[in-house]
Formats: C-alpha cells, sequence, structure tokens
C-alpha cells in the first residue's frame, strides 16, 4: 500500500514535501530571496521529472477515492511546468518581496488541490481539492499589499469563488439525492435524465462555469486579472483555469455522458455567447492584462465547440490546446511581468516602440499573440483547427461557423497590439531592460513551445494514445 501510495501520489507527495521544507525553512535562519527562489526552482523541476517516472503506471487508492493514469499524469506534468514557467518569469518581483515562502506556500497549496480535483474518485474530495485549489489563490491576489486593486482583486475573487462553489456543493447534494452515491464510476451509471439530476447538472455546469470564466459566469475575470500581481494573474489563466476546464471535461464524459443530448445544447449556446463576449469587450481594452482576460475567455469559447462532439479525439485536442495555450500565454504574461517590475506599466499604448528598445521582448510577444490568434504557423493555429474540426464533427457548422467568424475579430485585437509595438512611436519609449537568466529561460522555453508544439505531431499523437489507452 506504501509503495503503491509512493508511486501513484508521487507528485502530490513531492508538493507536500516542497511545503513542509519552505515552512522549515520560513522558521530557521534568514537566507536570501535569490537563494530561496534557486531552491524552489529546482524542488520545481525535479517534481515535475517526477511526472515522466512510472509512466506506465496507473490505479487507485483509499477505495477508489484517489485514482492515477497515464493521461492523468500528463496533465498534472502540464500544470507543474505552468507553475515552475511562472515561478522563473517572476524572479524580479518575487526576489524583492518580504513575504516569498508564504505566496509559494500558497500557490503549492493551490496546486496540490487541483491535483486531488483531477485525480479524484469521489465527489466529495473533488469538493475538498476545488476549495483547496481556491483559497489560497484568493489571498495571494492580494500580495501588491500596498496597492487597493490588489485588494479589491482577492476580494471579488473570494465572493465569486464562494457563490460558485456553494452552486457547486448544491448540484452534488442534488446529485447524491438522486443516484445514492458520491463514487464517480459508481454515480455514472445511475446518471439519466429526470428532472432532479438534470438540475444537478446544470448546477455543477454554473460552478465550474465560473471557474472556467465562461459567460455568464466571467464578470469577476477582468478585475481580478487586472488587480492581482502578474504572477498570480499568470497563475489564475493558465493553471486554474486548464485544471477547471480539465475537470469540466472529465465531469461530462465520466458522469453525465448518458444525458449527451443536455449538456450539448447547454455548451453550444455556451460556446457562442462566450466566443462572442470575450472577443467584443477585447476589442475596447487598453489596459493589456485586462485584454488577456478578455482572450482568455474567448478561448474558453473555443475549448466548448470542441467538447460538444463528446469523442476521445475531442478530449486530445482539448488537452493539447491547453498545452499550446500554457506555452502562448506564460509567454505573453512573462514580458507583461518583466515590463511591469521594471516600469509598472501596463497599458497597450505603453508598448510603443518596444520593437526599437527591447527587440526580444517584442518578437516573444508577438509570437504569442500569433499563437493566441491562430495564425499559422504557429502551434495556436494547429490547435484551434483541432478544436473546430471536433465541433464540426458534431454536426454543429452553426457553432463552428460563428467561431471561425470570431477569430477573424480576434486578429484585430492581437495584431493591435503587434502594430503598436512594431510601428508606432512613443513619447516615452521603455527603455532597455536587463532580465535576469532565470527569466529569460522561462521566455525562450514558452517560445519555443510555441513553434515546436504544431510542428511537431508526435506530442498530438502521444496525447490521444494515452487518453484512448492504446
Amino acid at each position: 500500500m506504501l509503495n503503491e501510495m509512493l508511486i501513484l501520489m508521487r507528485q502530490e507527495l513531492g508538493l507536500i514535501i516542497l511545503m513542509l521544507l519552505l515552512l522549515l525553512m520560513k522558521l530557521g535562519k534568514d537566507r536570501s530571496n535569490v537563494s530561496i527562489l534557486g531552491f524552489i526552482h529546482i524542488c520545481l523541476f525535479i517534481n515535475l521529472l517526477l511526472g515522466f517516472t512510472f509512466f506506465e503506471r496507473g490505479g487507485f487508492l483509499f477505495g477508489g477515492m484517489f485514482n492515477s493514469a497515464p493521461f492523468l499524469t500528463v496533465f498534472k506534468s502540464i500544470l507543474n511546468l505552468a507553475l515552475l514557467l511562472i515561478s522563473l518569469q517572476s524572479h524580479d518581483w518575487l526576489s524583492k518581496h518580504d513575504h516569498l515562502i508564504e505566496f509559494y506556500v500558497l500557490l503549492l497549496t493551490s496546486l496540490l488541490g487541483m491535483d486531488l480535483m483531477i485525480s479524484s474518485g469521489n465527489l466529495l474530495l473533488f469538493y475538498l481539492g476545488l476549495e483547496m485549489s481556491t483559497i489560497p489563490v484568493a489571498a495571494a491576489a492580494n500580495f501588491d499589499l500596498r496597492k487597493r486593486n490588489s485588494a479589491e482583486a482577492a476580494f471579488k475573487l473570494i465572493i465569486s469563488s464562494a457563490f460558485s462553489s456553494g452552486l457547486l456543493l448544491l448540484g452534488i447534494s442534488f446529485f447524491y439525492g438522486a443516484t445514492g452515491s458520491l463514487t464517480i464510476e459508481e454515480a455514472s451509471h445511475m446518471v439519466n435524465s429526470e428532472p432532479l439530476q438534470v438540475l444537478s447538472f446544470v448546477l455543477v455546469l454554473a460552478g465550474l462555469g465560473f471557474k472556467i470564466s465562461a459567460v455568464p459566469f466571467h464578470w469577476w475575470t477582468a478585475d481580478v486579472y487586472e488587480g492581482s500581481p502578474v504572477a498570480v494573474t499568470s497563475f489564475l489563466s493558465v493553471v486554474s483555469k486548464s485544471a477547471a476546464v480539465f475537470v469540466l471535461v472529465s465531469f461530462l464524459f465520466r458522469i453525465y455522458y448518458s444525458i449527451g443530448e443536455v449538456w450539448t445544447i447547454a455548451l453550444s449556446v455556451l460556446a457562442v455567447i462566450t466566443i462572442l463576449v470575450g472577443n467584443l469587450f477585447a476589442l475596447r481594452q487598453d489596459n493589456i492584462k485586462r485584454l488577456l482576460a478578455f482572450s482568455s475567455i474567448a478561448q474558453v469559447g473555443f475549448i466548448l465547440v470542441a467538447v460538444i462532439s463528446g469523442s476521445v479525439q475531442a478530449v486530445t485536442a482539448v488537452v493539447f490546446f491547453l498545452l499550446v495555450y500554457v506555452f502562448s500565454n506564460l509567454a505573453a504574461f512573462g514580458v507583461v511581468s518583466v515590463i511591469a517590475s521594471a516600469t509598472g506599466k501596463e497599458k497597450v499604448s505603453d508598448y510603443a516602440g518596444l520593437s526599437r528598445s527591447n527587440p526580444a521582448l517584442a518578437w516573444i510577444v508577438a509570437i504569442a499573440l500569433f499563437s493566441l490568434a491562430g495564425i499559422p504557423p504557429t502551434a495556436g493555429f494547429f490547435a484551434k483547427f483541432f478544436l473546430l474540426m471536433e465541433g464540426a464533427s458534431s454536426g454543429n457548422f452553426w457553432v463552428v461557423a460563428i467561431a471561425a467568424a470570431n477569430m477573424v475579430v480576434s486578429f484585430y485585437y492581437y495584431l493591435r497590439l503587434v502594430k503598436v509595438m512594431f510601428m508606432d512611436e512613443a513619447a516615452e519609449p521603455i527603455e532597455k531592460l536587463s532580465i535576469t537568466w532565470e527569466t529569460k529561460l522561462s521566455l525562450y522555453v514558452c517560445t519555443v513551445g510555441i513553434v515546436l508544439t504544431g510542428v511537431v505531431g508526435v506530442v498530438y499523437d502521444k496525447l490521444f494514445a494515452l487518453i484512448s489507452g492504446n
């Protein structure tokens, strides 16, 4: 039993050990933030490597409450990679912060909760993991302690999270009342189109809709993204959202698959309004964090387009898109973090002439935006192509047509920032910035990932093999 736990929960145990070590360091003698950051980066890299050991192993723990499978381990590794990249990108900001260890304990606790959510075989463990993943991030959102809008972001996040968790818990309660079980494998065989079970699905969808920022549950997103420190915004945009999307897809396919006719209609409507609202609001944003917030909302709509088909290929397309999304969004937010840390500038207009003072940063942002827009030959083009193809395979051509048309609309606000960086003149241009090697490494990894993930077809094929069990 102990050996099985050490293997199947190796990533979760790695996070717990790292948190314990950080707490011991907090109690011990003072160390410089730079040395602590170096230690944390090494530990996060080791935990990432743990995901690729015992790769073929899968199994159950605690009476089926905790499940492990190769494709679940791969997805957790994607989240671990994202946290490592965020940590490297935020080196400058974190090296000057008075509460460095507390910040990492919060993010590591949140990531641990996400891992438990992803591997949960019981709705009780799922809900506990959900709360563990949410509350620490709300505290982290207030880590710009001297800024009022950071406290406001934390307040809005905790209020919206409490409301969505209430809806989700009510849905789980109705589900338990209708099936008599909280075990996912057992209860999934009892799901049907009875009104109480449909109501439970609607409430669960609404609760997870808040977590993924699907319209009309998106109202908190832009304000929280703008007010939070860039590191927390990156974590919310990439790690939290990716985990919530994966859990939603898992619920649809593991629990509610037998009522596919119900959630197909619901997701079709959600996909359309999410893409439309995300794009239309992104058009008028000048703050780059708000622009990327509404961009991330629109991206969720594209994910829902693929999920409608209800196939294994759809799950593969979603996971592949999330991997590309990690590289693309973190490349953009990485540059935002560098500039915000050095100058405090976060407006689109502040990036005028960036290509002349900091050409490398400008090109990294441009490549990231091309990928988010779905422009070839970046990986974002292939990721969105797979999503739309899966949507078309389900016969929902009207949804695919609206999504494709909105891809053209999104070109405007993505390319507007590219135009500002490469063509506009600035009255007060951003000076030449000195960047640490940790930040450079993170940005280069993201950029290479954007290019290679799309070109190297083996990535998609490997994901499909893991998810389909072949």
